[in-house]
C-alpha cells in the first residue's frame, strides 16, 4: 500500500512538473522578457510567500479541515509588528520574526481550540476567525497604512534582502518547506495528521488523540501566516488593512493543484510547493502576456479551476481503491 501511494504522488507530482515546464517555455516563448532579473525576483518572492502558506494549510488539509484564517492572521501580524517597530526601532529583525511565528501561533491556537475543543466545524470556525482578526486589523490600525518611511531599518532588513543572490523570502520559504516535511515524516504528531485523515475513527481506536492533532495543525497553520505577515509587511514595505485579502482560494488551490486532498490523509511538501509555483508562475506572466487587469483575474479563476478539476478526476479512481483498502491508521500514518 505504502508504494502505490508513494507511486501516485510521484506520477502527479511530476505531471505537475511537467506542465510547469511546458507553461513557462510557452510564456517564454511569447514574452522573452520574463526571464529579466527583476521579474525572476518577484517570481521567487511570489512562490516563497504562497509557499510558506500552502505548506501550513497542508498541515491543516491533511486532517480533513481547512484554515481560512492564514490571510487575516498575515494582515494582522504585520500591521501589529509594524506599529511595534515604530515604537521600538532598535529591536533587531531575529526579533520580529520570532514574534511573528509566536502571534500567529496564538490565533492558530484559538482556531484549534474552536475545533478540537468546541467542535466548530473547521470551515465555519476559521470563517468566523477570518473575519474577526481582519476587523482587529482595522481597530489597530485606525484604517490607517503604514508605509516605508514609518518603519524602523531593523524591521524590514530580513525580507527585504538577498542571500547568495537568491530573495531572502525565497530561501526562509524552502527553510519552512524542509521544516514541515521533517516534521510530517519523522515525528508522531505528523504521521498522526495523516492518520486521523484518512480515518479518524481508526486512529481515535488505536489511542491517536484527535484533539492534539487538530490542535498542532492548526498552530502550524498559524505560525507560517503570522510569519509570512510579517515577511509580507517587511518586503513590501507597508501595511494595511487588506493587506492578502482574498488570497485564501490560491493557497488552497496551491494545495489541491498540488495533490493535497481536502477530504484529508493525503498529500506531501513537494505538492504543495510545485502547487504554489504553478500559481506563482501565472500570476507574474499575465502582464508579460498584455493581458488587462480585469481579465487577469478571469484567467487564473479558470486555470485553477481546470488544474482543480483535472486533479480531481485524476485521483477519483485511485481514491476509491485508497479507501477499500486502507483498513489500519498506520498504512496511511506511513505515507508521512
Amino acid at each position: 500500500m505504502k508504494s502505490e501511494l508513494s507511486g501516485a504522488f510521484k506520477r502527479r507530482e511530476s505531471a505537475l512538473l511537467i506542465t510547469i515546464v511546458v507553461l513557462l517555455a510557452a510564456i517564454i516563448i511569447r514574452a522573452p522578457e520574463y526571464l529579466g532579473e527583476q521579474n525572476l525576483d518577484n517570481l521567487l518572492t511570489n512562490w516563497g510567500f504562497l509557499a510558506i502558506l500552502a505548506v501550513g494549510q497542508l498541515a491543516v488539509l491533511l486532517t480533513g479541515g481547512i484554515d481560512l484564517s492564514q490571510a487575516s492572521i498575515m494582515a494582522f501580524t504585520g500591521m501589529f509588528l509594524a506599529i511595534l517597530s515604530q515604537y521600538m526601532p532598535e529591536l533587531p529583525g531575529i526579533a520580529f520574526v520570532v514574534l511573528s511565528l509566536a502571534m500567529g501561533m496564538a490565533l492558530g491556537l484559538i482556531n484549534g481550540v474552536a475545533v478540537a475543543w468546541i467542535g466548530i466545524p473547521p470551515i465555519i470556525a476559521t470563517l468566523g476567525t477570518m473575519t474577526i482578526i481582519r476587523g482587529l486589523v482595522y481597530v489597530l490600525s485606525g484604517g490607517k497604512w503604514i508605509s516605508s518611511h514609518e518603519m524602523s531599518e531593523h524591521f524590514k532588513t530580513i525580507a527585504a534582502t538577498e542571500t547568495l543572490a537568491l530573495p531572502n523570502v525565497f530561501l526562509t520559504a524552502l527553510l519552512c518547506c524542509v521544516v514541515v516535511w521533517l516534521w510530517l515524516r519523522f515525528t508522531r504528531s505528523g504521521r498522526n495528521a495523516y492518520a486521523l485523515g484518512s480515518n479518524s475513527n481508526a486512529a481515535r481506536y488505536a489511542g491517536i488523540s484527535s484533539v492534539r492533532v487538530l490542535m498542532t495543525v492548526f498552530m502550524v497553520s498559524g505560525a507560517v501566516a503570522g510569519l509570512c505577515g510579517y515577511l509580507w509587511a517587511a518586503r513590501f514595505a507597508i501595511a494595511y488593512t487588506q493587506a492578502a485579502e482574498g488570497r485564501e482560494f490560491a493557497i488552497i488551490a496551491a494545495c489541491v493543484i498540488g495533490g493535497i486532498s481536502i477530504a484529508g490523509g493525503r498529500g506531501t511538501v513537494l505538492g504543495a510547493a510545485l502547487g504554489a509555483l504553478f500559481i506563482a508562475v501565472l500570476e507574474t506572466s499575465l502582464p508579460f502576456l498584455r493581458i488587462n487587469a480585469f481579465a487577469q483575474l478571469a484567467v487564473v479563476g479558470a486555470v485553477i479551476l481546470i488544474a482543480v478539476a483535472a486533479n480531481a478526476r485524476a485521483e477519483r479512481k485511485p481514491g476509491r481503491q485508497i479507501l477499500v483498502r486502507n483498513d489500519h491508521p498506520s498504512d496511511s500514518a506511513s505515507e508521512a
